[in-house]
């Protein structure tokens, strides 16, 4: 097996970042030749999930090779060595976000063990919301760890396990964990996909000339020319080898709660997510916003890029002119970070430029697909108005996000989250905007055309705005117990 040196590297992340993240997306291949390039070209379309990180572990009928990287797939798995690199015919992989101020090497995914069976990769997406509490048990019982990733707990569990199938060994750790979480496995004879019971984090089965491929997104699939099957479903094991795909049902029935941000900014436009249009639901979160909180304005402008769809949508219903008064620039990389208010204040617009000509002397309405803590928010609309707009308005595609995540989206604790701590009308003069105003949690839910929110039973995760979590928050509800502060993201942690 080669791997990466165990190396750590700092991650600069702007302070202010006001963008959310998601930790991860995940790939698998089955029995194709050029496993490794084609795992390699499905994570770099799922590079928007995570961009500090991959990695890629293959099969080749004797033995595991793995390269895990700290940056771009681009960079990380160039060349035309990759196969030679990594052999095999099956594959698994890895897209990476981690917190600000570190990360390590040795949390990079996937994650492999050697096992009585043989060997195990693992690659996950989410958030286990128990994990301190069954790593505190694991090293009690004298599990040694290598890594502050939750993937390792679950290496652990299944190691653990006094089940005689690595199918049932796998099955009785994942009745352990609790959370959110998309999974992708590679064994010497297997690749497996699991998705939580209640489906929080996407998955998807493909078919690539005959040969089973999973992905946290269907853009990865359209990436490497293969045909969308149908989603995992919640709760859902699939195993695949050489007789085909087994489809196991192991946890008690539940019904799915996919995430709703997943809709709102994660997912690719271009996805097909859990039967529904990325694209199309982001246009018509616009149009439900146009019909909830629209001012009179003379043009309709994205924040780029995650707010054009809806601002195509709100434009439409509008019947306003849509125009890109705000241009982005694509090859700004994170060499421009600077550590200070003014030089991040230059950042800024070496990211996103006004375009002088569609603002000067209109009454402009931006368009963001969420807002956070609106560290942008008032750096855009400053930029705005600077460029010589007569009146600068702001919409959130999305309600107001009230409260933290635990399943994998890199949120602010709840004090810093700006709807949570003001009214719209001091939001609108925080962000310096002449109005705010934000989606409506039913116009969320219309524009996913779907029945109106059931309060007992939610048809979505959506606790970022509502503060009903899917979930029993166990690592949280134990620290608060004693008085402790748990960590907020515990697949984020960094070494002390």
């Amino acid at each position: 097996m080669s791997q990466t040196s165990d190396r750590w590297r700092q991650v600069s992340r702007d302070p202010d970042d006001d963008t959310p993240r998601l930790e991860c997306g995940v790939f698998g291949v089955f029995d194709t030749e050029g496993a490794s390039a084609i795992t390699a070209l499905g994570l770099h379309a799922l590079q928007h999930r995570g961009q500090e990180a991959c990695g890629i572990a293959s099969f080749d009928g004797l033995g595991f090779h793995t390269e895990r990287h700290m940056g771009h797939v681009g960079d990380a798995f160039a060349g035309g060595d990759l196969m030679d690199r990594l052999p095999g015919v099956s594959a698994i992989g890895h897209t990476r976000y981690s917190t600000a101020g570190g990360s390590f090497i040795r949390n990079v995914q996937p994650m492999f063990a050697d096992l009585e069976a043989g060997g195990l990769a693992i690659a996950h997406n989410g958030n286990l919301t128990n994990f301190l509490t069954l790593r505190q048990q694991l090293v009690a019982e004298g599990a040694i760890f290598q890594s502050t990733s939750d993937s390792e707990v679950i290496l652990h569990l299944i190691a653990r396990s006094r089940r005689a199938r690595l199918v049932d060994k796998f099955i009785d750790a994942l009745s352990r964990i609790e959370g959110g979480y998309a999974l992708v496995a590679l064994s010497n004879k297997k690749l497996i996909g699991v998705r939580d019971p209640l489906g929080i984090r996407p998955l998807v089965l493909g078919d690539l000339d005959g040969k089973p491929v999973l992905a946290s997104e269907t853009c990865a699939l359209d990436m490497i020319g293969a045909t969308f099957v149908r989603d995992v479903e919640h709760g859902e094991m699939v195993v695949i080898d050489h007789d085909g795909i087994e489809s196991l049902r192991p946890f008690p029935a539940a019904k799915a709660r996919p995430c709703i941000f997943e809709y709102v900014y994660f997912a690719r436009p271009d996805s097909v997510v859990n039967g529904r249009s990325v694209y199309e639901v982001r246009k018509r979160m616009g149009r439900r916003l146009a019909m909830e909180s629209h001012v009179p304005v003379d043009v309709i402008v994205p924040v780029p890029d995650s707010g054009v769809p809806a601002a195509l949508g709100y434009a439409q219903e509008v019947g306003i002119p849509f125009e890109m008064g705000i241009i982005r620039n694509h090859y700004v990389g994170r060499t421009f970070i600077q550590p200070t208010q003014g030089a991040r204040e230059n950042g800024v617009r070496m990211k996103l430029s006004p375009n002088r000509s569609v603002l000067a002397g209109k009454r402009v309405m931006l368009i963001d697909d969420s807002i956070v803590r609106g560290t942008n928010s008032v750096r855009v609309a400053r930029m705005v108005r600077e460029a010589g707009a007569a009146e600068v308005h702001l919409r959130s595609a999305s309600p107001p996000i009230m409260w933290p995540d635990y399943y994998g989206i890199d949120m602010p604790d709840r004090d810093k989250l700006l709807a949570a701590n003001h009214t719209v009308e001091e939001i609108a003069k925080i962000l310096e905007v002449d109005s705010m105003g934000y989606l409506s949690v039913d116009g969320l839910y219309w524009a996913m055309e779907s029945a109106p929110r059931n309060p007992d039973e939610p048809q979505f995760t959506d606790h970022y705005f509502t503060g009903d979590y899917p979930t029993r928050l166990l690592d949280r509800e134990i620290a608060e117990g004693r008085n402790e502060t748990a960590e907020r993201q515990l697949s984020f942690l960094v070494d002390a």
